[in-house]
């Protein structure tokens, strides 16, 4: 059960939870537990059973898949107000987690267990809807990684993920080639041969864990879909 101080947080990221008299908001009060978890803990392994649900306060959470090759790939990340796809999705359709996901930056959570999500999912219509809609976003940004996994050439995909990563205020990255390549879902090998042809170009320079972008507009060309 949460206090009343909890309680207005959670408003806070999911305002339909504002009027305390609302069935929905009393459910939820009720039954929602307000929960830590450190960084770097696994909130949930491939093959896990999803007994909850958890919508996040703050911090912030990454889902990833690694393969037989060892390689990761990221598929999404969710943080303050957002829930996992993949955890609403294994609970309506009893199945287990295909993936992992772990704490990259320290967590509050409201979590309810998974036969009141499934209830809230049949009894409340402003639940339902959050859930829908949830799954229609994360969608979108998982079938635009398959874009590119699929269609885009590697250099392509590198350029415009250091574009997006990079702040507006510097130039520098704090990044390795292992983590490059497992948030793009490929090899450290590859991921050095084409920065060290970024660096060739004088597109960027290349440190011990760290990238500077030395030509912000050169690496938005290389970073544009091929016609």
């Amino acid at each position: 059960m949460l206090s009343e101080p909890q309680w207005r947080s959670a408003a806070l990221v999911l305002p339909f939870l504002a009027e305390p008299t609302a069935a929905v908001t009393r459910a939820f009060v009720g039954q929602a537990s307000l929960l830590r978890f450190p960084a770097a803990t696994t909130v949930f392994a491939e093959g896990d059973q999803c007994n909850a649900f958890a919508i996040l306060a703050h911090g912030r959470v990454r889902v990833f898949k690694i393969g037989e090759t060892g390689r990761e790939i990221t598929l999404y990340r969710f943080a303050r107000g957002e829930s996992c796809i993949l955890t609403a999705s294994c609970i309506l359709s009893d199945r287990q987690f295909p993936a992992i996901a772990t704490v990259e930056e320290p967590v509050e959570a409201f979590v309810v267990p998974h036969t009141v999500f499934q209830h809230w999912v049949d009894t409340f219509p402003v639940w339902r809807t959050y859930v829908f809609q949830l799954l229609a976003q994360r969608l979108a940004t998982v079938m635009a990684i398959l874009d590119e996994v699929a269609f885009q050439r590697m250099d392509v995909r590198i350029a415009a993920f250091l574009l997006r990563q990079i702040p507006a205020d510097t130039s520098a990255l704090t990044l390795t080639h292992q983590q490059i390549a497992a948030e793009l879902g490929s090899s450290r090998e590859v991921i050095s041969r084409i920065l060290a042809d970024f660096t060739a170009c004088g597109l960027v320079q290349v440190a011990r864990s760290s990238v500077t972008i030395l030509d912000r507009h050169g690496l938005q060309r290389r970073a544009e879909k091929p016609s």
